[in-house]
């Protein structure tokens, strides 16, 4: 059964930084792809940020390019959302999920979705 859990969401100050982590399990990040998405209410879901381990592709949304940064650990099956910078704009629901492509879009509907987590950034 294919499982995604996020956690390191939580309340921060603006400028501060968290850490998502994205625990795998049903599948090894060797064949799959992790995307990370966030929503606020009222408003479409958008990418964040994805990565795929065997192609070693990554993207980023404009809007968090230079401050968040994605990696995986495939010994840990386990992606990570470093985010610095922290603007009160950041605020969502964050999602974790999976899709089984070595060329990741985060335009597209991905098959897997995590519970998400909750990101409060503080102005």
């Amino acid at each position: 059964e294919v499982q995604l859990v996020e956690s390191g969401g939580g309340l921060v100050q603006a400028g501060g930084s968290l850490r998502l982590s994205c625990a795998a399990s049903g599948f090894t990040l060797d064949d799959y792809a992790i995307g990370w998405f966030r929503q606020t209410p009222g408003k479409e879901r958008e990418g964040v940020s994805c990565i795929s381990s065997s192609t070693g592709i990554t993207d980023y949304a404009d809007s968090v390019k230079g401050r968040f940064t994605i990696s995986s650990d495939n010994a840990k099956n386990t992606v990570y959302l470093q985010m610095d910078s922290l603007k009160p704009e950041d605020t969502a629901v964050y999602y974790c999920a999976a899709d089984r492509t070595r060329y990741p879009n985060m335009n597209y509907w991905w098959e897997y979705w995590g519970q998400g987590t909750q990101v409060t950034v503080s102005s």
